[in-house]
């Protein structure tokens, strides 16, 4: 029996009209259409206000505008939604490096054997919806569940701007009652036609026979039975690689002793280089991420070296980029910030093909790798909790 997966499924709620009220706070809480003019020009997006109207996705505009007359019509930006859905992704590689863009606004994410160091499905895809929420300020819904299909479908029953589990015990009950329209692949027509033929529900699905699918239906409707009792075996597939690892936080009080911001920036390593060891992953790049309390972002980047995956490694540069940026801005003297993060980049395998090797090894990074060895080991054994490094504790926010 295959070992139980942790699937989730991310999209975007309405996001092109989304990215306009952000882009354009004066359109937040006002109906927004996105799409072409004309007498051919179809509705792309439309937001919540808008869709309350009675307004949807491939609908003509004129009738759009007919439902919606003071609804505001926007031309679509496609090279700013693409920027931003690039951002998106760059923060779901962050949870998992299998993530599977489906299109522009949505995207699968395998996130299995990742729980002991992020925790399970459902505080990952909370986590993933407060960052993309605190990040990029658009709200996006997050489905959970054993396969695609079921997080697909999660999503869906979340939506607008929420989150909805389907676990995997008592899975074909829980399913049985939906109706044939919510099944994957089947349009209107084609739900019509299994009404027709009496299959109304996913539970008549379960129950159908086969060959009655086959002759009816053709022999790709037998799959459709299989995925109504929550079964589906395909695999998440990242069409490229993570380029980076990166944690941040945004704090609900802004932190002023230099101690803490320390202490989080070696937080962030050790959570970094968890995930690079898990992986077999060196990173060549490290960054840091600083807001300050007036809203100002700054970035600072050093190029390591040798390849680091060792909590001291990458913790030992974020904080001496941290000290340079306070030299520069602060004057050396303490400085209350808003955000801190943490970046390992330029990522290369650790053995194999395309594995780099640094001329000169550091042999102090050793003591560093055996620490980590042990500490990842009596996490495999007890838990995510079960050890962290020292340090105080920064109040933090969401």
């Amino acid at each position: 029996m295959a070992a139980p997966r942790t699937i989730l499924h991310v999209d975007m709620d309405a996001f092109y009209a989304s990215v306009e009220q952000r882009d354009r706070p004066e359109l937040r809480g006002k109906p927004v259409i996105v799409g072409g003019s004309g007498g051919r020009g179809v509705v792309a997006s439309a937001s919540y206000e808008a869709r309350a109207k009675g307004v949807s996705s491939a609908m003509p505009m004129a009738m759009a505008m007919r439902r919606s007359p003071e609804a505001v019509q926007i031309k679509p930006r496609m090279q700013r939604y693409q920027e931003v859905s690039r951002e998106i992704l760059a923060i779901l590689e962050q949870f998992s490096p299998l993530v599977e863009p489906v299109s522009i606004d949505e995207a699968f994410l395998d996130a299995t054997g990742c729980e002991r160091l992020l925790g399970d499905g459902p505080t990952i895809a909370r986590a993933i919806r407060r960052k993309v929420k605190d990040a990029l300020d658009l709200p996006c819904s997050a489905g959970v569940g054993p396969n695609k299909f079921c997080a697909k479908l999660a999503s869906d029953m979340a939506k607008p701007d929420g989150l909805a589990v389907l676990a995997e015990e008592g899975l074909a009950e829980a399913l049985a009652e939906l109706p044939i329209e919510k099944m994957w692949g089947v349009g209107p027509a084609g739900a019509a036609k299994f009404r027709a033929a009496g299959y109304r529900t996913f539970g008549d699905l379960q129950k159908a026979d086969e060959r009655d699918l086959a002759k009816r239906f053709g022999e790709g409707s037998v799959r459709l039975r299989a995925l109504a009792a929550g079964l589906d075996d395909r695999a998440v597939t990242p069409d490229r690689e993570a380029k980076s690892v990166g944690q941040e936080r945004t704090f609900s009080v802004d932190l002023e002793d230099p101690e803490q911001q320390q202490a989080e920036l070696r937080r962030f390593a050790e959570q970094i280089g968890e995930r690079l060891r898990r992986h077999h992953r060196m990173a060549w790049e490290v960054s840091v991420k600083i807001r300050t309390p007036e809203y100002r972002t700054f970035s600072r980047s050093r190029r390591l070296d040798e390849g680091a995956d060792t909590t001291g490694a990458i913790g030992d540069v974020a904080c001496a980029l941290l000290d340079e940026f306070l030299r520069e801005f602060a004057r050396g003297r303490p400085q209350p910030l808003r955000l801190l993060g943490v970046t390992a980049s330029a990522l290369t395998p650790k053995e194999g093909p395309g594995a780099q090797r640094p001329l000169f090894e550091d042999p102090s990074r050793e003591r560093d790798r055996r620490i980590d060895r042990a500490a990842d080991s009596v996490r495999d054994r007890f838990g995510r909790g079960s050890v962290q490094r020292g340090g105080p504790e920064p109040r933090r926010g969401s």
